[in-house]
């Protein structure tokens, strides 16, 4: 039996990455160069998304869906 090996979905840079920030803000830490960096970022992910895709409207409809459920 032959098994293939996964990449790991968050490559381990990235997952150390994670883990340092997440320690960081557990123990209150804040640093705002990192947080300007990372609003950038995805600022600039956002804008990626939105240029490929177009404009997406999912929040509203998960929350219709959500009320029509109960």
């Amino acid at each position: 039996m032959t098994s293939t090996e996964q990449p790991p979905a968050i490559p381990p840079e990235i997952l150390a990455e994670m883990r340092e920030r997440a320690e960081r803000a557990a123990k209150g830490i804040r640093d705002l160069e990192d947080a300007r960096w990372a609003c950038e970022r995805m600022h600039k992910l956002r804008e990626e998304l939105r240029q490929r895709v177009g404009e997406t409207e999912i929040a509203v409809a998960l929350i219709r869906e959500a009320r029509n459920q109960e």
